[in-house]
């Protein structure tokens, strides 16, 4: 006997309820591969988004970053370090620390793995009379910044003063005549003015710079400084209590201040924008992803039903497709065709019958994908594959039942009841 044939054949002279139950199996294969295109695709635009945001997020902070990097740049040393017996009641009165500290706690700082200042700038500063011209001066001694041993070296904030040499500030240069290049006295020392600044319109104007050995040795204070300068880094904008932190660990006889200006508050606010960028993001995440999951949640309860509903109807052809048959079946029995051949005849009808109801859901979910949704994701082979066999297995384990009670019928029976 050609099974092959028999098959074929079997599948022709049943051809409406062979295509009743390859419809149901094909709706229901269309539906899981559709509902897994759009899952993948919502999956995959999600991620793209997702992407996107990010880079978008990362250009602006990096926007931001920059913009504070020009602001404490034109701002200047926002952060100053004192020492910590240092009254600030005299120090915001006399514009300058009376308290001193060792020179050498600036090198302390730059030979340390600090991380929130950079540009570390000693210098020594005192209000007096300047006895040769008879005015009253803000002097200070500075000198070169001194580097960051564990950092890359950055271009300075200020000029260094060389020794001999002398920087005035506007209403000194401008009220007593001096112009770049003069001579002057300094509490008996000759200095070469070398350079001249414009108005600022704050105690800058009577401010006078000169070298710190210079003025150390003027107003007796060897190796003794009253006030380091820093710049604030960007790990830690606006976050004093950071920079105080990190500062007291290394020098705790100091105290920090840091400089109130409209620029460090342009600084916050970008600050909090980029945390707020990145919150934003991360909400944005939260959201698609929840999406997602309350779509996978519809879609696993809607799959099962149906399949459930196409193996109902399967079953339901089956039966009945058994049961008008039991006649045809009585003759072959009666003819010597064994009952394990007809249940293979059925069961392997079943099983053409999933295997083209697979193909053709997977065909027409694939369409559906192409046709109505955005940057489809198909599904990969293996998940084909599995698929196809699940198909096939199903659809002949719901015509088991009905194939083995066709097969099990007594051919005598049957007849005689005809």
């Amino acid at each position: 006997m050609n099974f092959t044939k028999l098959i074929i054949k079997e599948v022709l002279h049943r051809k409406l309820n062979f295509c009743l139950s390859l419809t149901s199996v094909a709706i229901a294969v269309t539906c899981v591969i559709g509902s897994s295109v759009f899952l993948r695709s919502h999956e995959l635009n999600t991620k793209k988004i997702i992407k996107q945001k990010e880079i978008n997020t990362k250009e602006r902070v990096k926007k931001l970053e920059d913009d504070y990097r020009k602001i404490t740049k034109n701002m200047g040393f926002n952060i100053l370090i004192i020492p910590k017996e240092q009254n600030l009641n005299d120090f915001y009165a006399d514009d300058f620390a009376s308290k001193y500290m060792p020179e050498n706690y600036v090198h302390i700082l730059a030979n340390s793995k600090i991380v929130t200042i950079r540009h570390l700038l000693p210098s020594l500063q005192q209000k007096l009379k300047w006895p040769e011209k008879k005015r009253t001066i803000i002097l200070i001694g500075t000198r070169g910044e001194v580097p960051n041993a564990y950092k890359s070296p950055l271009k300075p904030l200020k000029q260094p003063v060389n020794p001999g040499e002398i920087f005035l500030g506007y209403e000194l240069h401008n009220s007593l005549n001096i112009s770049t290049g003069d001579y002057v006295t300094l509490l008996g020392k000759k200095f070469l003015v070398a350079k001249n600044y414009d108005e600022r319109g704050n105690k800058d104007d009577i401010t006078a710079w000169i070298n710190l050995q210079n003025a150390q040795q003027l107003l007796d204070k060897e190796n003794k400084i009253n006030a380091i300068l820093a710049l604030e880094c960007s790990c830690a904008w606006a976050d004093l209590a950071k920079v105080r932190k990190e500062i007291s660990a290394i020098l705790p006889d100091t105290k920090v201040l840091e400089s109130q200006s409209k620029a460090l508050a342009r600084a916050e606010t970008r600050n909090r924008a980029a945390k707020e960028a990145f919150a934003a993001l991360d909400a944005e995440k939260k959201h698609r992803t929840n999406i997602l999951n309350e779509q996978k949640k519809l879609v696993m309860s809607f799959i099962p039903a149906v399949i459930l509903a196409a193996i109902a109807w399967v079953a339901v052809l089956a039966f009945g497709n058994a049961r008008d048959r039991k006649y045809e079946i009585g003759v072959l029995r009666s003819l010597g065709v064994k009952s394990k051949n007809i249940l293979f005849l059925f069961l392997a009808k079943a099983a053409v019958m999933g295997l083209a109801g697979a193909l053709i859901g997977l065909a027409a979910g694939c369409f559906i994908g192409l046709l109505f949704v955005d940057n489809p994701g198909f599904i990969k082979p293996d998940t084909g594959m599995l698929i196809i066999l699940c198909s096939i297995l199903l659809s002949a384990l719901t015509t088991l039942i009905p194939a083995v009670s066709a097969a099990k019928q007594d051919p005598a029976e049957i007849l005689r009841n005809e």
